[in-house]
């Protein structure tokens, strides 16, 4: 019991201190600004042990939270996002521990250069989120949140790890690579 309880306390500290993805500070996307956000649901997934969602519910969501994260860079060219929400997972109600599913959201992506009326990545990239582990999920979320809940914090981790790939890509908007002097490379050896 004593261990249970500094595992769920230990849980909760740490989750606490994490930062929230309204509160992480834009990443270097050079020119990117934000034109259409189109996200579509044709045929989304519903993984097992989930609740329901409807398609206007998960457009809505990540729409949103694509929205929330993106539309303040303020670059000076115009790029488009494709999105289709393909799966999900809104942890239903399970036994605690013993079967208790995990909430996931399940995207790919496309970006087009609005001027050049391209994309910018041939193929569609796909981004995978699961829920953070802490204490309620380790219960299981679904007894602590409801599905829309569970849906509004995929798709904020959705909007991050788009954001963390557009930099990854961030010559597709005009950064300089980053090179590395092979000396400093030597002297590190």
């Amino acid at each position: 019991m004593k261990k249970l309880l500094i595992t769920a306390l230990t849980s909760l500290v740490l989750s606490a201190c994490s930062v929230l993805p309204e509160q992480k500070p834009q990443l270097d996307l050079g020119d990117f600004a934000v034109g259409h956000n189109i996200v579509v649901a044709p045929n989304p997934y519903m993984g097992p042990g989930s609740r329901e969602a409807t398609a206007d519910e998960l457009i809505e969501a990540v729409q949103g939270a694509l929205a929330s994260r993106l539309d303040p860079y303020e670059g000076d060219k115009i790029y488009n996002l494709g999105v289709s929400v393909d799966g999900y997972v809104l942890a239903d109600v399970g036994v605690p521990v013993v079967l208790s599913p995990k909430s996931a959201l399940i995207i790919h992506i496309t970006i087009w250069d609005d001027a050049a009326g391209e994309k910018l990545n041939e193929e569609a990239h796909q981004i995978a989120v699961l829920e953070d582990l802490n204490a309620k999920t380790i219960i299981g979320s679904g007894l602590f949140s409801t599905g829309d809940q569970q849906l509004r914090v995929l798709s904020r981790k959705v909007a991050l790890k788009v954001e963390e790939w557009l930099e990854e890509n961030n010559e597709w908007f005009g950064v300089e690579p980053v090179e590395i002097a092979e000396d400093i490379i030597e002297e590190e050896s």
